[in-house]
């Protein structure tokens, strides 16, 4: 049975146990801050194991991003430093410069581009304050490729990736954070749609799947099957020749 005090504490014990394995006792957790369940659970979690001095909030709008007064709250809220980074005219600049090429843009490099210039600025902040990135993604979307790769499936250490999203949102709350932080909608940032209009699915049909194997739309089941089933490369080591 699940219980969210154990979970939340193995976890605090984890992220302590790596960056005394594997940093110096002044090493920041780096994380891009979006305001929403994973990265606030995550940044909750890395103040617990290492103090709020030790981690660092990136926010990383794209131009206008309407809500990103949350992010900013949770910053304030867990007491942690942030900086702000916004990655529109560097993603546009390399827009540019593939169409002068002659190639022509499509969806998996309009919506790809974007999570790997973060993860670029999120290692670029890392490298100058001496940090690791955390990767904020969860299990539940791991599952079915809902994530870019070398983008936020990237990351030196990773909190939630056997978490689901219930399994999330309740460590979220077990940690403390408000409504306003667990709840909030997770938006693609680039067609408006939400993770669960892109899907097909909720997150509460998938998680059950998941944990119990049962989904009852079999229509559905399929959709996620065959979204595993594409998607696990996303999460192996690259494929290497051994000599």
């Amino acid at each position: 049975m699940f219980s969210e005090m154990t979970v939340k504490n193995q976890i605090v014990e984890w992220i302590a146990d790596y960056f005394k394995k594997n940093a110096a006792p002044e090493t920041k957790a780096v994380i891009g801050i979006s305001g929403g369940k994973d990265s606030s659970t995550v940044a909750a979690l890395c103040v617990e194991a290492l103090g709020r001095d030790r981690v660092l909030g990136v926010l990383m709008p794209q131009g206008y991003q309407f809500d990103i007064g949350v992010a900013k709250k949770l910053c304030e809220t867990l007491g942690i430093s942030h900086v702000e980074i916004n990655i529109k005219e560097p993603v546009q600049h390399l827009y540019d410069e593939i169409a002068g090429a002659g190639l022509e843009l499509n969806d998996a490099a309009l919506f790809n581009t974007p999570a790997r210039m973060r993860m670029a600025a999120l290692y670029a902040v890392s490298g100058i304050v001496g940090g690791r990135v955390a990767n904020t993604s969860n299990l539940s979307e791991d599952w079915v490729g809902y994530s870019t790769k070398y983008g936020d499936s990237a990351g030196d250490f990773s909190p939630l990736s056997s978490l689901t999203v219930t399994e999330v949102k309740a460590v979220g709350r077990e940690l403390g954070l408000s409504t306003e932080f667990i709840e909030k909608t997770p938006i693609d940032g680039l067609s408006g749609k939400t993770d669960e209009d892109n899907l097909g699915f909720t997150y509460e049909v998938l998680d059950r799947y998941i944990r119990e194997g049962i989904c009852e739309d079999e229509k559905v089941k399929e959709r996620i099957d065959r979204l595993y089933s594409a998607n696990r490369h996303k999460l192996e080591p690259i494929p290497s020749f051994k000599l």
